[in-house]
């Protein structure tokens, strides 16, 4: 019972602290906001619209009107929580991007690419945009989700920068993914279907290609060159995102000054480059593949829990301690202070599990202002903006029309399991006209009604009377076939 009571008054803690985090730094709520709140650009809705949504008590579900707007005609759908917060604190985008070599004069390419897109499609229509490696360019596609805490500040401007960081990442490997020869499937020993690596290789990649074409250098040949050092364009790649990452979270931490950008948010993004699916995920998002009926994990939740390890290395339990802070390959120092160890590091067990009484994720962008309830101890050196980036070879399989990739905020894998949701889908789209373009929003319209339920005298209920979820929900499903249309 005494167990059960700590962890109450810490997660009620954690939730004070939450809620006030955004205005920890002086004349917060006088500064202008980086970007206004608003709901996924594709969804087209009007600002009533965007107010109806917001309804707690009759959580209504939005979805995509018109499938032209997304590629791969990518189902999407999505609801606000049950009262936890006034907004709906998830974000989502989705993109097609051309990457184009940086040329001598510093503008901002990645910008205009995007300006120029929407300015010839005002509807978003013909996204579906065959991926080519262009005269001068190589397109992608990108689809994300971010679930904001503590406001819907840092998921809102990370919904609208973080593609556009990535952009710049790849523009400095983009000749390289464009000209060299196919190169073995997997990065640094790692299995061929899902891998992961860190940005270290893009370093190493970047030097490599300076050192081959710097004046005096031997004069062996560029492709041979890199050929024996056997450095995969996925690595390139995954180096791109993680780094992209990074950017971001800086990005906001100078910003934090200027504008009011509340609080944080997870990410979970899928990039879709010369005929791979690349899914970075930071925080509790998650993403899987369900292929013939088989569930593919395409990602890891990052919390208090699965992070224990990785948390206890940061802090030592003398208190002159100079403590390495291992956020995967950003090396940093804090000397812990007496302050410090006031709060356990971390507190509660499973989904309740926090950071010092104050946070459940340990990965994301933003919460450079979060600090522990009642205390001068900040939070982010415990955090890491890094994520986790595995990769899935599109062309390696044949997929039918029923085979997709489901990405969902922790509001809908709170209350269902991997084998709920594959066999929702499956049995879904199964009852579907495989021609409907129509079927992967409904099919994402059906899991977040599956995962919130229906409202009942004792609240939201699912299958069995289960408690549903009150969180925010939101869920694309991306059918794979159409990748392999595209090559």
């Amino acid at each position: 019972m005494l167990t059960r009571m700590k962890s109450a008054v810490a997660n009620f803690m954690g939730g004070i602290m939450a809620g006030s985090s955004g205005s920890d730094h002086s004349n917060g709520s006088e500064l202008p906001m980086r970007f206004p709140y608003v709901r996924p650009e594709f969804l087209g809705l009007s600002q009533d619209e965007i107010e109806c949504s917001a309804d707690h008590i009759a959580r209504p579900i939005l979805i995509l009107k018109e499938t032209k707007r997304l590629p791969w005609s990518t189902g999407y759908a999505e609801v606000i929580n049950a009262g936890k917060s006034t907004h709906n604190e998830d974000q989502a985008s989705c993109e097609v991007m051309i990457v184009k070599k940086k040329t001598g004069v510093q503008s901002t390419p990645n910008k205009t690419s995007s300006n120029k897109r929407r300015s010839s499609l005002p509807n978003g229509e013909g996204l579906q945009l065959k991926e080519s490696t262009e005269v001068d360019g190589i397109t992608f596609q990108y689809w994300a989700l971010f679930d904001g805490h503590a406001g819907a500040g840092a998921a809102v401007v990370a919904s609208k920068l973080l593609h556009h960081h990535i952009v710049e990442q790849l523009q400095d490997v983009v000749d390289i993914l464009k000209n060299s020869a196919v190169l073995p499937p997997t990065c640094l020993g790692e299995d061929p279907e899902t891998t992961s690596a860190n940005s270290r290789t893009l370093t190493r990649a970047a030097s490599l290609r300076g050192a081959a074409g710097a004046p005096g250098s031997p004069s062996t040949p560029q492709t041979r060159f890199f050929t024996e050092k056997k450095v995969p364009h996925e690595c390139l790649v995954i180096g791109a995102l993680e780094n992209a990452f990074k950017e971001m979270d800086l990005q906001i931490e100078r910003e934090r000054s200027a504008y009011s950008i509340s609080g944080g948010c997870t990410a979970l993004i899928v990039v879709y480059l010369l005929g791979k699916i690349y899914v970075a995920n930071a925080g509790d998002s998650r993403a899987i593949i369900i292929r013939n009926g088989e569930i593919i994990p395409m990602s890891s939740e990052f919390t208090p829990e699965t992070e224990r390890q990785r948390l206890q290395y940061l802090v030592s339990p003398t208190k002159e301690a100079l403590v390495h802070l291992f956020l995967n390959i950003f090396l940093a120092y804090k000397t812990i202070e007496e302050d410090d160890l006031k709060f356990p590091l971390i507190y509660g067990e499973g989904k309740k599990a926090r950071v010092m009484a104050t946070i459940g994720v340990t990965r994301g962008l933003g919460d450079h202002d979060l600090k522990v309830h009642d205390s001068n101890i900040y939070i982010k050196p415990f955090l890491s903006s890094v994520p986790e980036v595995r990769v899935y070879d599109l062309l390696q399989y044949e997929h039918g029309a029923d085979d997709v990739l489901v990405l969902a905020t922790d509001g809908l894998w709170d209350v269902l399991l991997n084998e709920e949701v594959s066999e929702a889908v499956t049995n879904f789209l199964a009852c579907c006209d495989p021609d409907d373009p129509h079927r992967y929003t409904l099919a994402a319209q059906d899991l977040v009604m599956r995962a919130r339920g229906v409202l009942k005298d004792r609240g939201w209920r699912i299958s069995n009377d289960r408690l549903g979820s009150g969180d925010d929900i939101s869920v694309y499903v991306i059918p794979l076939i159409h990748g392999n249309k595209l090559t």
